[in-house]
């Protein structure tokens, strides 16, 4: 891998069909483009530069869809979440819009990476749903945040430690709400190769219903350029705290209606050998796994 680092993400589209995939495509596309022009001329390669340098990218695409939505009244409305994972040096970090979802799995243990932006995850953070009333609701596909629909975003930045042997899973919710988080750490346990780990993994989500476009993107890390432990736990690690994050706002595609009034929570990636399968199911569903030369 480059000393620039590598890029990996999942844009799940919204918005009808043709509006969904066009809106993931932009992203994904507008994404690559900045990290590979602005973070490619930036001399400083400080891991602070690459996370402002990522985190511009996910608002420069927004900004991008936004306009497009703007001047052309088919796709008006049309959005996408964004997960995208960064790795510079023996750090990983995870720009979030929405809620597809990054896990690392280490050892025998899947931990969630990345906070969803729903409705029903808000509701967890302020004791008003347990994670398992979560994950049942008939709500919990509200989001509060897409890229296109509002002409400015507030970009979710996290960081995670790397080791030897660690698994990066990146995937749309049409798998997450079809597989529980230990079902994915016994799937990676069970399956060294990252493409029948992915295969493995649609397949369950299919036979449990698969209702929703699925998206599955897998990273091994190995090799002698990450140390064989960290001291620092998987999980969700905020980068770049501030004393009070604003909580987030109507939007003409996530109206007031179905936010409630909340008090807003509170709130830092070089292996040697990197082995990426993303498997893309459905139009409006886009991954994307790039090298960053």
């Amino acid at each position: 891998m480059s000393e620039r680092g590598a890029l990996y993400l999942v844009a799940d589209g919204m918005g009808g069909a043709a509006a969904g995939e066009l809106a993931s495509e932009m992203a994904a596309v507008a994404i690559h483009e900045h990290m590979a022009d602005a973070w490619r001329e930036d001399p400083d390669l400080s891991e602070d530069r690459f996370a402002h340098h990522l985190k511009e990218a996910v608002e420069r695409a927004n900004a991008l869809l936004h306009a497009y939505a703007l001047g052309n009244a088919e796709v008006r409305g049309m959005g996408t979440t964004a997960t995208v994972a960064g790795v510079h040096g023996d750090r990983l970090y995870i720009a979030q819009i929405g809620d597809s979802r990054g896990y690392l799995v280490r050892g025998d243990v899947a931990r969630q990476l990345t906070r969803d932006q729903s409705l029903t995850q808000r509701l967890v953070e302020v004791g008003e749903l347990t994670e398992e009333e979560a994950e049942a609701s008939e709500r919990r596909n509200i989001i509060l945040q897409a890229l296109g629909p509002d002409s400015d975003v507030r970009v979710d930045l996290s960081w995670q430690s790397l080791q030897q042997g660690d698994v990066l899973i990146i995937c749309s919710d049409g798998l997450s709400t079809m597989v529980r988080r230990d079902e994915i750490a016994e799937i990676v346990a069970a399956e060294s190769d990252t493409e029948k780990l992915c295969v493995r993994l649609v397949e369950l989500a299919n036979e449990r219903g698969g209702p929703d476009n699925i998206t599955v993107v897998a990273v091994r890390f190995e090799g002698d350029g990450l140390p064989s432990a960290s001291d620092v736990e998987p999980g969700y690690h905020e980068f770049l705290t501030t004393d009070e994050r604003p909580s987030l706002q109507p939007t003409a595609a996530f109206p007031a209606a179905v936010m409630p009034e909340l008090e807003p929570p509170s709130r830092r990636g070089s292996p040697t050998t990197l082995t990426l399968i993303a498997i893309a199911i459905g139009m409006a569903v886009l991954a994307a796994a790039l090298l960053l030369s």
